[in-house]
């Protein structure tokens, strides 16, 4: 292969870890607390809002329902509005955090739902609001499975952001499609998908020892 072919691959790897990067970050900022709520807000819970709850759930749901590319083409004008481009790795930003956030949320709302009810009804009883709940007791009892949901979002960001590729959203699906594909150079195509392969294993691994590391923090309080 190569050096103008290797510059490629090298550029090309730093769009998606740019693209992924900020996605995962935007898509934890607004996820993390819906998946909260949605874990806190059915009847009788500590923010009962049992039709708001069940609203954001339906939205939810539809949202991580509509495959994603379809959902790239479709927010296509949204895109434009938010990144003033269709096109390129910023753009794929706005598709990538519109599909991470619903999939964090559920993620969120899995792990934090883990958490044994005893250890809530204990902090109630000594008087702990709902918000030092939160932020005392569930966020730390559950954070090993966040870490995991966090990574699985990571991953998954990974796929989507090969996807984008597809509609010119730069990164290694990108690079991919017009070398790989359009201009029949296997090669590339089979340096895309190592890079890949690498990124993910390296992501997975560094998350699953995050997760064990605070897992066992949490057995020898």
């Amino acid at each position: 292969m190569s050096p103008e072919l290797i510059n490629l691959i090298i550029q090309a790897t730093g769009e998606t870890l740019f693209m992924v990067g900020t996605a995962a970050l935007l898509g934890t900022a607004f996820g993390l607390p819906l998946g909260v709520f949605l874990a806190t807000s059915r009847k009788g819970e500590l923010f009962a809002a049992p039709a708001v709850n069940a609203v954001l759930g339906m939205i939810v749901n539809a949202t991580r329902s509509t495959p994603f590319i379809i959902l790239v083409v479709a927010i296509i004008p949204f895109t434009r509005l938010i990144a003033g481009t269709s096109i390129g790795s910023t753009a794929a930003i706005v598709p990538l955090t519109i599909a991470s956030v619903p999939f964090i949320a559920r993620l969120v709302e899995a792990a934090i739902r883990e958490v044994d009810a005893g250890l809530i009804e204990t902090a109630s009883s000594f008087g702990a609001s709902p918000i030092q709940i939160v932020f005392k007791v569930l966020i730390p009892e559950a954070l090993p499975g966040l870490l995991l949901a966090l990574t699985l979002a990571v991953v998954s960001l990974l796929g989507y952001s090969a996807m984008v590729g597809a509609v010119g959203g730069g990164g290694l699906g990108d690079l991919g499609i017009r070398y790989g594909y359009q201009r029949f150079m296997p090669e590339m195509m089979l340096a895309v998908v190592v890079v890949l392969i690498a990124l993910v294993q390296l992501v997975q691994s560094a998350g699953d020892y995050l997760a064990r590391r605070v897992n066992r923090r949490l057995r020898h309080r």
